[in-house]
């Protein structure tokens, strides 16, 4: 099973993020590591020492001394370490002065609660975050079809990362029959085989997709023509087809198809998820004019409804300051209550922000 990040974990993750992303170099003089789990801590220190013979060749004085004393820093902060962690580790060090020939010298250090998969070393004017920004998506889960009609392969949407599930191909013949067959029956081998061959995509689909619980939709891509003729005729069943979020026409098939799906999808994907926000908000108010009693809204209001064990679900608009958003997330969190935080990308978005900016739905009434 898949490693999940609480809401609290993701919440302490984006704000050690948010302060890395201030921090930015005059030169490559910002260093990153990520250590994966499992890894040899004194192989990375090896590499380390290493690293910090090779700044010497640096020309500028003020950058070698950086990236040396960074990578100082670096080491001696891992020492602390007197294995790798169980889920790996990633390290920041840096000169993180405000004004140029100030120094300021800090580490920091993100102990993951999923485990590390990359290992990276790299010095940049900028830290690199983007396997811990990752960490903080929530990862929707797609289904992904691309087929013509000779291959189909089908995968899974995670976030970003695709993960192929299974392929087929088909026993269509080309377009041009063997000498001594008939036009006609050449024809109908060749529409035979095309059915066939969706039947088994098809198949596929349904036992990949149709009972997966956390399955959001399906993205399907290919030439224009195969995919309308395949939607259009009953290959899939209603519930399979209810699934589809989106169509795509492809030039590929295989993974650069499964890329091009995921490239052409991103406006359906984006609309999902503000779609997704649309449907919490339209829920909360459709409670509040016909059944205000299951309810809440302001912050001490909900908050009081959360300690009470009576929230369901606390919306709260993106517009609220961060540790007030922490405070509600581990008060949540004690409750088994979930936090949904709301754009204000909406219609809804905006209303929640003008009505208080933080919402419930609720259990049960509370007087």
């Amino acid at each position: 099973m898949e490693a999940k990040i609480s809401a609290k974990d993701r919440f302490k993750l984006k704000q050690f993020i948010k302060e890395l992303v201030t921090f930015k170099g005059r030169h490559t003089e910002l260093v990153s590591v990520y250590i994966p789990q499992g890894y040899d801590m004194n192989k990375i220190m090896t590499h380390l020492s290493q690293e910090q013979g090779t700044a010497t060749n640096i020309k500028s004085k003020a950058t070698r001394d950086n990236v040396i004393s960074a990578l100082e820093k670096m080491i001696q902060h891992l020492k602390l370490y007197p294995r790798t962690p169980p889920n790996g580790l990633a390290v920041f060090a840096g000169n993180v002065a405000e004004r140029e020939g100030q120094q300021d010298y800090q580490v920091f250090s993100y102990n993951p609660v999923i485990p590390i998969k990359v290992r990276i070393y790299r010095c940049d004017k900028e830290f690199v975050l983007d396997p811990l920004q990752e960490m903080v998506e929530e990862r929707e889960i797609y289904g992904m079809v691309v087929f013509d009609r000779r291959d189909a392969q089908l995968a899974l949407l995670k976030g970003k990362t695709i993960m192929p599930l299974s392929k087929t191909h088909s026993e269509v013949p080309g377009k041009f029959r063997a000498g001594g067959q008939s036009a006609a029956r050449f024809s109908r081998l060749r529409e035979g085989a095309i059915k066939d061959h969706y039947k088994k995509v098809a198949d596929y689909m349904k036992e990949e997709f149709l009972h997966m619980k956390d399955l959001k939709g399906i993205l399907i891509g290919g030439p224009s023509t195969t995919t309308t003729d395949f939607i259009n005729k009953d290959y899939l069943t209603g519930d399979l087809k209810k699934k589809i979020i989106a169509v795509k026409d492809l030039s590929y098939t295989g993974d650069f198809g499964l890329q091009e799906l995921l490239d052409r999808s991103a406006d359906v994907l984006a609309k999902e998820e503000v779609a997704k926000e649309k449907a919490l908000m339209q829920d909360f108010f459709e409670k509040l004019s016909t059944k205000s009693e299951f309810v809440t809204y302001g912050k001490d209001a909900v908050m009081n409804a959360i300690k009470m064990g009576a929230a369901e679900t606390i919306l709260i608009s993106e517009v609220v300051e961060d540790d007030i958003v922490e405070q509600f997330e581990e008060a949540a969190n004690k409750t088994g209550s979930k936090v949904e935080i709301i754009s204000t990308e909406t219609r809804e978005g905006v209303q929640l922000r003008d009505m208080g900016k933080i919402v419930a739905t609720l259990r049960y009434p509370i007087s």
